[in-house]
């Protein structure tokens, strides 16, 4: 299913969990990188002023729907998404790269972040191998000097797996960056996936996901910075919605 108009639009073109999971399994056993990028309403709302952005998104392997106005716009279409959030895939994914014997990197954040993060993730997926942590500096360049040293760190250490939480839209600038720089390597953006992980964000309890209430709590925990970019998000909504019903 396609979102946004023009250049700025973008397919999800991975449509169930099941999929996802076989399409990374067979890029480990052959060797082959990826960009995974998890598409939602803020995505949503800064593609068509975002030129970089977008063309980021267009050079991506794997998009799948994340949040729930996603889900409901693919409902609304005839043409069902699962929901996907990036934060509820770094385990999953990190169990796949386990049990293939694929090393994983972690980038973004902060070291303390990724330390914690690396911890918890050993601790629940037995045979994980973090060959590779790393914080850049505030201020990250996605195409500059640090990200070819990041690049380069990948490559030396054998990391075939990226988790990257460095946020949109630089997250997703840098994997399609990466991915040409790093061929076998495959990059998943997750956002605060890592900051979940090692306590430096705290989640949204689980009944307020169920209820599709994340966004709420996301609010009441961080206001000046939510309240605007989830009024963007549903300014967008309607036109979303008229889009969907002429995709059915």
């Amino acid at each position: 299913m396609k979102f946004g108009k023009g250049r700025s639009a973008i397919e999800v073109n991975i449509a169930s969990r099941a999929a996802l999971f076989h399409e990374v399994q067979t890029r480990f056993e052959e060797k082959q990188g990826f960009a995974l990028a998890t598409l939602n309403l803020d995505h949503l709302t800064k593609l068509p002023s975002d030129e970089a952005f977008a063309a980021a998104y267009r050079a991506h392997d794997l998009v799948v729907a994340d949040g729930r106005p996603v889900g409901w716009l693919s409902k609304l279409a005839g043409q069902p998404l699962d929901v996907l959030p990036g934060s509820d895939l770094v385990l999953p994914l990190a169990t796949l790269a386990a049990q293939a014997g694929v090393p994983v990197a972690l980038v973004g954040s902060s070291d303390a972040a990724l330390a914690g993060a690396k911890s918890a993730m050993e601790a629940r997926v037995p045979g994980l191998d973090v060959a590779l942590c790393f914080a850049p500096a505030y201020g990250f360049d996605p195409h500059g000097a640090e990200a070819d040293t990041i690049c380069a760190k990948l490559n030396q250490s054998g990391a075939r797996l990226c988790f990257l939480a460095l946020g949109a839209p630089k997250q997703e600038i840098f994997a399609a960056y990466a991915r040409a720089h790093c061929p076998s390597v495959g990059f998943a953006s997750i956002g605060a996936g890592l900051d979940f992980l090692s306590g430096h964000q705290v989640r949204a309890p689980k009944i307020m996901r169920i209820l599709a209430l994340e966004w709420l709590w996301r609010t009441l925990q961080s206001p000046r910075r939510m309240v605007p970019r989830y009024a963007r998000c549903f300014a967008i909504l309607p036109g979303l919605t008229i889009q969907a019903l002429r995709q059915r």
